[in-house]
């Protein structure tokens, strides 16, 4: 990346989950283009995490590990973050697979 080029919201949430859990599998989707938004928008993400860090924590603990690591960005931009995390046990036992995000149903629960 040339050094004027700003970074994207997506590269951002990448490196910084790659540096905090040193993830054994990791995919940052940026799942804007489904949901009712301006095109080129980076406000919805799907994260795949598989990592041993996660060994011996609760899906809540993971998740609110990952929300402390991104919350400046959570704070300045993202709307929507769907969170599959894993220990690698567990990604082997799901044939490394991940569920679909949900269908987003806008701000306030109305679509735009």
């Amino acid at each position: 990346m040339e050094a004027n080029m700003p970074q994207t919201m997506q590269s951002r949430v990448s490196e910084k989950l790659q540096s905090a859990f040193e993830p054994e599998h990791m995919e940052v989707i940026n799942e804007s283009h489904q949901h009712n938004v301006l095109p080129g928008s980076e406000s919805h993400f799907k994260v795949v995490l598989v990592s041993d860090k996660f060994e011996n924590k609760r899906m809540i603990g993971r998740h609110r590990e990952i929300y402390a690591i991104l919350a400046d960005e959570l704070a300045g931009g993202i709307h929507a973050l769907a969170l599959h995390t894993y220990t690698p046990k567990e990604w082997d036992e799901l044939a490394s697979t991940a569920l679909k995000s949900p269908a987003c149903r806008g701000v306030g629960g109305v679509n735009r």
